[in-house]
């Protein structure tokens, strides 16, 4: 028994060595089919891909491992309670925070969009060509970008009454001109000014305005002079100086608003060429009565010193042979006065200047000649053509009064 006792320690010591090797053999096992048992996962964080083993059971549990939080506008391409799977790839992208102003007013948005136009694309934020941006649609999304952006509207131009429209995305009158290459001369006027802000309601008027200078040519009437002449028989005349009218230019200052005149100033009169001088020679030299067949008689408010029966027509003084000027062979004008009763006479037979009564005519003054007026023929001068045109020839009494 004491032998035994002895034996006891080294046969428990030889036992101690095999139970742990077991022992370690087990745990070595166990942690390899624990290692073994993991499931393999890439997963791309923000860019940063790392493959892991893991036992997790679900996506959630596995974010957790890698201290990865996952809020609400963050992408994830897996569920959070989907089951983990050997080889599964679960990408991952924290969102971005992007303030965009549209017309003064602020909106907050979140987004893991690469460029600003896929962010616009992504938060179906429409734009056009006329809209001005801050940011070009190339540009990279970073956390706390702010994005203004100015909506276009049309505004209405009426340059010289000519109407169009224009996008702009505010500003000044002056910077919507500048843009669209609108210029304005000196003259010009604009309403409202340049420094006015534009809304949507805003109408640009253009005045075009110039100052040109008209010359216009006008003609001098010629003055006539009479002179006695005791070489010729009383009662005739004969024109000595044609006369020659004048020219004057006179300079007006006119004023053109969008094409069309608005008012005109003389500013300037010069005679470019002078007027000369009608020269008539008036008969003083004492002549023949003449001896027609007459008959005395008593007529109007005169005594008529005698009487002649004659063949009247009618004349005005602006009919086709007349020089248009209106003046008789006396120089009377009768352009002036249209409404004088005068006769052209044979001064042979009626001396100028003498009163008569015409039948059907009245009281008048031979004050002009007529190269068909010869002998008994008498000339009547009416206020109009029409009136001479329509009088047809006549056999008229004529009383000499004087």
């Amino acid at each position: 028994m004491k032998r035994f006792s002895k034996l006891l320690p080294a046969l428990q010591k030889k036992l101690v060595i095999p139970i742990v090797s077991v022992v370690a053999l087990l745990a070595f096992v166990g942690l390899l089919t624990y290692q073994v048992t993991k499931a393999e996962v890439t997963v791309n964080d923000d860019g940063e891909v790392t493959t892991v083993r893991t036992h997790a059971d679900t996506v959630d549990a596995l974010l957790q491992e890698l201290n990865i939080e996952v809020e609400d506008h963050d992408y994830l391409s897996h569920a959070k309670d989907d089951l983990i799977q050997s080889e599964m790839k679960i990408n991952y992208e924290k969102a971005k925070q992007v303030i965009v102003t549209v017309d003064g007013v602020n909106e907050p948005y979140y987004t893991t969009a690469d460029t600003v136009g896929e962010f616009l694309v992504e938060k179906e934020l429409e734009t056009s060509q006329y809209d001005q941006l801050s940011a070009a649609e190339e540009d990279a999304i970073e956390d706390g970008l702010s994005i203004t952006i100015n909506k276009a509207y049309q505004v209405t131009i009426l340059d010289a009454g000519e109407e169009s429209k224009v996008w702009t995305t505010g500003g000044t009158v002056g910077d919507l001109l500048a843009k669209n290459d609108i210029k304005l001369e000196e003259l010009d006027r604009l309403e409202p000014e340049k420094s006015k802000r534009l809304s949507k309601e805003s109408t640009i008027e253009i005045t075009r305005v110039e100052k040109v200078t008209d010359v216009v040519e006008e003609t001098i009437d010629y003055s006539v002079v009479k002179k006695n002449d005791q070489s010729l028989d009383k009662g005739k005349e004969k024109v000595v100086a044609a006369g020659q009218e004048g020219m004057v230019e006179k300079h007006y200052e006119v004023i053109i608003e969008n094409g069309e005149e608005v008012s005109r100033e003389l500013v300037k009169e010069e005679v470019v060429k002078e007027s000369e001088q009608r020269v008539v020679a008036v008969g003083t030299k004492a002549a023949p009565k003449p001896t027609p067949q007459v008959t005395v008689s008593r007529s109007g408010d005169g005594e008529a010193v005698k009487t002649l029966t004659m063949h009247a027509t009618a004349y005005n003084w602006d009919c086709a042979s007349c020089s248009g000027r209106g003046f008789t062979a006396t120089g009377y004008n009768l352009k002036a006065n249209p409404n004088e009763k005068v006769v052209a006479v044979d001064p042979n037979v009626i001396p100028l200047g003498t009163r008569v009564w015409v039948e059907g005519y009245g009281y008048a003054i031979a004050r002009d000649t007529g190269g068909a007026i010869k002998g008994n023929r008498i000339d009547i001068h009416l206020p109009t053509l029409a009136q001479a045109s329509s009088y047809g020839r006549k056999t008229v009494k004529v009383k000499i009064l004087d």
